[in-house]
């Protein structure tokens, strides 16, 4: 009777077996460093995105608020244009305007449609010339005063540092221009209220004297 051969596993075929465990350990570390590689890599082109997508909103809100905002210079150069209108009509409103001619001759012709010739003489003066005159003082006064407002408006608006840099000629002429509206208020309320020059009078009339009986 033959004994059954035993099988022995040789210490060569234990080395193999060693060796192959050690290389797929070796290639499973490889596979998982690069998988973690490549998410970094990911998650870093990520940020970098997202950080330029930041940036250029930042941009692009910088670019809506400089153009929102208007250029100052724009604001001086409307000042600029307030003030000359402004010292233009103050230099009207003291030597006249077309508007208070017409005025005053449609009083004078009104005077004259609705006085009668059996008025008294201080009434009819007062018809067709005082109420002209008192016309063209309230429209001189109205313009004055219209050139007053808005020298101040173009002072209030010449107070940034950037405006009136950009203008420099113009505060002086609205100071002026608010001084000639001013006074042109001033003089118009004198000659409205008669406190400069009142209306002429009539002179008495003289009473025949009564014959003697």
């Amino acid at each position: 009777m033959n004994p059954t051969p035993s099988t022995t596993t040789t210490e060569p075929d234990a080395a193999t077996g060693n060796e192959h465990d050690e290389k797929e350990r070796t290639a499973a570390e490889a596979t998982a460093a690069e998988g973690a590689a490549g998410d970094g890599a990911a998650d870093g082109g990520a940020a970098a995105d997202d950080a330029a997508g930041r940036e250029g909103e930042q941009n692009a809100d910088a670019a809506t608020d400089d153009d929102a905002v208007p250029p100052r210079t724009s604001r001086g150069v409307g000042a600029a244009a307030a003030a000359v209108v402004a010292a233009a009509l103050g230099v009207v409103s003291l030597t006249g305007t077309w508007t208070g001619r017409i005025g005053a001759e449609r009083e004078t012709l009104v005077g004259q449609l609705h006085t009668s010739q059996s008025a008294s003489a201080s009434r009819q003066i007062a018809e067709l010339y005082g109420d002209g005159w008192h016309t063209t003082a309230a429209i001189n006064g109205a313009v004055a005063l219209v050139a007053a407002v808005l020298a101040v408006i173009a002072l209030f608006a010449l107070r940034p540092a950037a405006a009136a840099a950009s203008a420099a000629w113009a505060k002086p002429v609205a100071i002026a221009a608010l001084v000639l509206g001013a006074v042109g208020v001033v003089v118009s309320l004198g000659m409205y209220f008669d406190l400069f020059a009142s209306l002429p009078s009539a002179p008495a009339t003289p009473t025949a004297p009564t014959p003697a009986s």
